[in-house]
């Protein structure tokens, strides 16, 4: 990928019940899935919008992984895997996983920040931009938030890494600041807040948009997800909505988008 370094690029579900999930994201968000030609060594499936527009993938959780709990992934473009892998170590992240190939698609690094936070280093094989992180449109990725024990540190650590900076904040109480991050005042990431439970370990979260925010939470409901907090409005002026949700094994996902059939 071409992408700039510190992009989100691929999004990745780890799931022990594949079947079950793919039925759920591909009737909460419409994905289409289907199995990478070649092959991989563990079961994967890509999933893209009805345009065939790439999102990301689904894994079913590996004999060494057994009993991490469903979750979602990122990763981030990198020119260089290897370097990236190394700066990371060097601003006090670990290595999860060191740089290596998969055949055909680029190479990657599974790594945490120094708060404990996952994600992936990817540099894949193609020169096409990635269409994985796409705000404001339907079936793609529109936001990435970082939960996390330390802003200050994180926000230090992604800046050195990525060249994020803060650009902006909105004050959430006794919650903290909700500290917004991107390559520039006009390009966002994402956010950052500080976990709001005690002992919560730090991790990415991530928003999917869709067409009509009730059409999903009935579709949540109806396929056996749970919503954990919504509709809740949130702020700006496009009108958009969102719920946080934990799909059938407990990973979690937000979706945002307008309410079309609910009232405010």
């Amino acid at each position: 990928m071409t992408n700039r370094d510190g992009t989100p690029i691929w999004y990745e579900l780890m799931t022990d019940a594949p079947d079950v999930a793919q039925d759920f994201y591909g009737k909460v968000m419409g994905w289409h899935f289907q199995a990478p030609a070649g092959g991989l060594e563990r079961e994967y499936r890509t999933f893209a919008t009805d345009k065939g527009e790439g999102v990301g993938g689904m894994m079913r959780t590996p004999d060494h992984a057994t009993g991490r709990p469903a979750t979602w992934d990122v990763y981030f473009g990198v020119a260089d895997v290897d370097a990236a892998a190394a700066k990371v170590k060097e601003l006090g992240g670990s290595i999860q996983m060191e740089p290596q190939d998969i055949p055909g698609v680029g190479r990657f690094a599974f790594v945490s920040d120094p708060q404990g936070a996952v994600f992936y280093l990817m540099r894949g094989n193609s020169d096409d931009q990635s269409t994985a992180f796409a705000p404001m449109k339907v079936g793609h990725c529109s936001w990435n938030e970082l939960v996390t024990s330390d802003q200050t540190a994180a926000l230090e650590f992604y800046g050195k890494l990525f060249g994020w900076k803060k650009t902006g904040a909105m004050p959430m109480g006794p919650n903290g600041d909700y500290t917004f991050v991107g390559q520039t005042d006009t390009d966002m990431i994402g956010a950052m807040m500080d976990a709001q439970k005690e002992g919560e370990a730090p991790f990415w979260n991530f928003a999917f948009t869709v067409l009509d925010v009730d059409v999903a939470k009935a579709e949540v409901e109806r396929n056996g997800g749970t919503v954990t907090t919504g509709p809740i409005e949130l702020p700006g002026d496009e009108g958009d909505w969102m719920i946080q949700a934990n799909d059938p094994q407990g990973a979690k996902a937000m979706f945002v988008g307008k309410r079309k059939q609910g009232a405010a």
